[in-house]
């Protein structure tokens, strides 16, 4: 699908059309030009010439349509700040050399298919392991999803090139279905007796050749050892994550359940699961900013009544895949480590 470039041109002191209390601050130092390169981002091109990253849209006046899907920005592309008139702009120049014409840079709307050249919007290598493979999952669907029941020769275990037999399955002739475990339950960070979820671990994928009561299967790949007993959801399709940070609608106040990799501390970068989801209002791209609670201080007396200091904001969380009730983000620009329990909120843009 073709999409369009438009040339941007705006004021970053009033921005029309945005009820914002705050002007925009451009970032300390901010360069005059950039020239796009590849392995950019959009996050990373924003924190060069604004001091909040997360209000990128702002800065391109892009409307909720543009949200959903925004301009392309490709390297050689430069970015010019234009701070000769009342307000600073900023101007797009476009490169044309990426779409195999030699010429001079100039304001210009294109149009491009050249979708896998684009700068995406936050770093592709962080995420892409999450972006294809179903990673959570209502407990009451797992137990009804389709599962293993046998293989051949009685074995208990299989890999790749291996037929498996599955049960409860509505899988076409020539499908790719991919294999899940449940990996740990996700519990309430408010209520840790009340299971919220399931993490689900990807094992695999298995294409269907012999539809049935008991439908057949070929493992295709195997990433770890695939048990009887595993789940077969179908595969997705796997999106182009081009998607650009804003802020929530309505206020949204979240906690960190955990993060993907294990750890019970982590940085920038890494991948945590937050215990809200498109039920409550969030969606591709928002942004919510992580706090570390504040700690009791501590009495003198007892009639001295409990006092806690203020939370802490130290990073803020790209959500870039959606659940109904859970949402995996993307730690970005933390100074302290994000961990389990750690507040996650952000309120609309009209109100800041």
């Amino acid at each position: 699908m073709r999409k369009t470039i438009i040339s941007l041109l705006l004021s970053l002191g009033s921005l029309a059309g945005v009820a914002n209390a705050d002007t925009l601050q451009l970032a300390k130092d901010a360069p005059d030009r950039y020239v796009v390169v590849k392995g950019d981002t959009l996050w990373g091109i924003s924190g060069k010439f604004l001091s909040q990253p997360w209000r990128w849209p702002e800065i391109w006046q892009m409307n909720k349509e543009e949200i959903k899907n925004p301009h392309w920005i490709y390297p050689g592309d430069v970015i010019l700040l234009d701070r000769s008139g009342a307000q600073p702009r900023l101007r797009l120049l476009k490169n044309e050399k990426v779409s195999g014409r030699s010429v001079k840079l100039s304001p210009t709307v294109r149009s491009s298919p050249l979708q896998g050249m684009a700068i995406p919007s936050i770093p592709a290598s962080a995420i892409d392991p999450f972006l294809d493979k179903p990673l959570v999952m209502a407990e009451a669907d797992y137990k009804t999803a389709a599962r293993i029941g046998a293989g051949l020769e009685n074995r208990v275990v299989f890999g790749t090139g291996d037929t498996i037999y599955a049960v409860d399955m509505a899988g076409k002739e020539g499908e790719t279905w991919q294999v899940v475990i449940n990996r740990a339950s996700i519990l309430d960070p408010d209520n840790k007796e009340k299971k919220i979820g399931l993490e689900l671990a990807y094992l695999g994928d298995a294409i269907v050749t012999a539809e049935g009561e008991v439908t057949t299967l070929k493992v295709t790949k195997a990433v770890r050892e695939i048990p009887v007993g595993a789940r077969l959801v179908r595969a997705p399709e796997k999106p182009f994550i081009n998607f650009v940070p804003h802020l929530p609608e309505q206020a949204i106040e979240a906690k960190v359940l955990s993060s993907y990799s294990g750890a019970r501390h982590v940085g920038s970068l890494s991948t945590v699961v937050v215990n809200r989801g498109a039920a409550d209002g969030i969606d591709l791209g928002t942004v919510l900013f992580a706090y570390k609670p504040g700690k009791l201080i501590k009495k003198e007396s007892k009639e001295e009544a409990d006092r806690m200091t203020p939370p802490v904001r130290n990073g803020a969380v790209f959500v870039y895949r959606v659940f109904p009730t859970l949402s995996y983000g993307l730690v970005l620009d933390s100074t302290d480590a994000v961990t389990y329990g750690d507040l996650l909120k952000a309120e609309p843009a009209s109100s800041e």
